[in-house]
């Protein structure tokens, strides 16, 4: 959708946690009390189209290690094939995304396209770090359905712009009540050349799997990067299933900053954006069992705040469809 990378109507909920440990290179580590608050917004406004992924908004709070509840790493602890980790952090998100069909004047959908929907959910998430590997643990619930306030929010932003309203909505899929499980793990500079002090290159592959009634699929990929001080995260954050690195970031006070590419490949079980509702007949397209994503970008690190931006190519998603997806994704770190 044409929004100027906004969403009015999801709300930004900030868990309350202090504290974070920051360990500088050259300086012992010190305790602050900060943990790490993202906003992230992904819109096809940058290729100025309106259709398939339009437009997805998250908001997430990260806690410091330090502030980590106890049970929280005692459970950690118990879960099978993660490394023994060193640090432990807990996420806190919401988010809401937002996939209409190509031709959005039409009153009634092209059952040949992909039907309007929309997805708010909540999500539990830890993080253990463990000097290059980083695993990601996540449980999500949700709706999909009128109940995640698609409609209403590229209404509100169509408006504001003095664009006009998509036409189709009355269609979109019904309310389903949501549950995802998300494990991905990272392996940090698997392959890294530093020269010129801070300065280097490094090599991050990445593997998981989602579960779920909207995604069921397994993903691996690999990113590369080039810049200064890269070991102060994984890479920038993203909304899902696209490829994602750390909402977190450990601060230096010089300046921080990196490019990017990388690539992802996911073989799809279930997207019930295109395979329709669970539970009843609804509008639906026949989805290709692989996709793929390339994508490049930057970053920039400054003290307390983490500023990046990604482009992202993602192949076609079902039989029928006119033409790949493309997108831009904006995200604002911040310790606070």
């Amino acid at each position: 959708m044409r929004a100027r990378f906004g969403l009015c109507v999801v709300a930004i909920v900030v868990f309350q946690s202090t504290g974070l440990n920051v360990a500088r290179a050259d300086e012992k580590p010190k305790t602050e009390s900060a943990g790490n608050i993202s906003l992230i917004v992904e819109n096809d406004l940058v290729v100025r189209t309106d259709r398939d992924y339009t437009s997805g908004v998250k908001a997430s709070w990260i806690t410091a290690p330090e502030n980590t509840p106890l049970w929280a790493k005692a459970f950690a602890t118990q879960i099978p094939l993660f490394s023994n980790w060193s640090t432990v952090r807990t996420e806190y998100a919401l988010q809401q995304v937002i996939f209409t069909p190509q031709r959005t004047t039409l009153v009634t959908p092209d059952p040949r396209d992909r039907p309007y929907a929309g997805w708010l959910n909540a999500s539990f998430a830890l993080l253990g770090e463990n000097g290059p590997l980083l695993d990601q643990l996540a449980v999500s619930v949700g709706v999909v359905g009128p109940a995640s306030l698609a409609q209403e929010s590229q209404k509100l932003i169509h408006d504001l712009y003095r664009q006009p309203s998509p036409n189709g909505w009355a269609h979109q899929l019904r309310n389903e009540p949501t549950l995802q499980l998300r494990y991905q793990r990272s392996w940090r500079a698997l392959a890294a050349y530093s020269f010129d002090g801070d300065y280097g290159l490094d090599v991050t592959p990445h593997a998981g799997f989602m579960l779920g009634n909207v995604y069921t699929f397994a993903n691996a990929g690999i990113t590369f990067r080039l810049g200064k001080d890269l070991q102060q995260d994984f890479g920038p954050p993203r909304i899902g299933p696209n490829v994602s690195g750390s909402g977190y970031f450990v601060p230096r006070k010089t300046l921080g900053w990196y490019l990017f590419a990388g690539l992802e490949a996911r073989a799809m079980a279930r997207n019930i954006f295109l395979d329709g509702s669970t539970f009843e007949a609804s509008p639906h397209v026949s989805k290709r069992p692989f996709v793929g994503d390339l994508q490049a970008g930057f970053a920039v690190t400054l003290d307390q705040i983490r500023l990046s931006y990604t482009q992202v190519w993602r192949t076609k998603e079902f039989y029928g469809q006119s033409r790949a997806d493309q997108f831009g994704a904006l995200t604002l770190s911040v310790r606070w």
